[in-house]
C-alpha cells in the first residue's frame, strides 16, 4: 500500500472547530482517535455526525453485535478495507463470530456453516453490495427475521461501513498495528 494521503493532523495544528470535535470524539468514545477519524477531522461537522451515527448503529441498534460485526466484515471485505477489517475482526470473534467465518469472508467465500439470521444477512448485504438492490425474496426474509426496522438498520450499516471504508481507502488508511492487510482479489 501506498504511504498515506491524510495522515493523523497533529492536535496541537488543530482549528478550534477540529479540536472541538476530537474532543467531544474521544469524551464519548472513549477509544483511540485512529482510522477514519482522523481522516474525518478534516470535517469536523462531518466527524460529528458521521461518529452519532456510528455510535448508534455499533452500539444501540436492534441487531444483535454478532450480526453487526458479521456486516461490518462483508463490508470491510468489499472495500478491500484494511483498517476496518482489522479494527473488527477481533470485535466479530469477541461477539461470537467464529473463525471459519472469519477466514472465509476473508478469502471472499460464502461462509458454511451459517447459522439462519447470518445466512439472511449475508444474502441480503451481498446482493446490495453486488447488484445495488435487493430482490422480494431476499427483503421478504430479511423482514420475517429482523422486522422492517432491522432492515432499515442493517441498510444502515452497510451504508456507514461503505462510507468510513470508501473514505479510507481514499486516504490509504493503513490497518491498525498488528493487522495484516486483506488479500487482493483482481480488479
Amino acid at each position: 500500500m501506498s504511504e498515506c494521503r491524510l495522515p493523523p493532523l497533529a492536535e496541537n495544528q488543530f482549528t478550534p472547530e477540529q479540536k472541538q470535535a476530537h474532543d467531544e470524539f474521544v469524551a464519548e468514545r472513549k477509544v483511540g482517535f485512529s482510522g477514519p477519524w482522523h481522516v474525518f477531522v478534516r470535517s469536523p461537522e462531518l466527524l460529528t455526525r458521521t461518529h452519532r451515527v456510528g455510535e448508534f448503529l455499533r452500539y444501540r441498534c436492534s441487531l444483535s453485535g454478532r450480526l453487526s460485526e458479521f456486516t461490518i466484515l462483508m463490508v470491510a471485505r468489499h472495500w478491500t478495507q484494511d483498517f476496518e477489517w482489522g479494527a473488527h475482526r477481533k470485535h466479530a470473534l469477541a461477539a461470537g463470530v467464529t473463525e471459519a467465518t472469519v477466514a472465509a469472508i476473508r478469502d471472499g467465500r460464502r461462509p458454511s456453516p451459517l447459522i439462519p439470521e447470518e445466512e439472511i444477512i449475508w444474502d441480503f448485504v451481498s446482493e446490495l453490495l453486488a447488484t445495488r438492490r435487493v430482490s422480494d425474496p431476499t427483503y421478504d426474509r430479511a423482514k420475517a427475521q429482523f422486522g422492517e426496522t432491522g432492515v432499515v438498520e442493517l441498510c444502515g450499516l452497510v451504508g456507514y461501513y461503505s462510507l468510513l471504508a470508501m473514505t479510507m481507502n481514499v486516504a490509504r488508511v493503513a490497518p491498525p498495528a498488528g493487522e495484516t492487510p486483506l488479500p487482493r482479489f483482481p480488479e
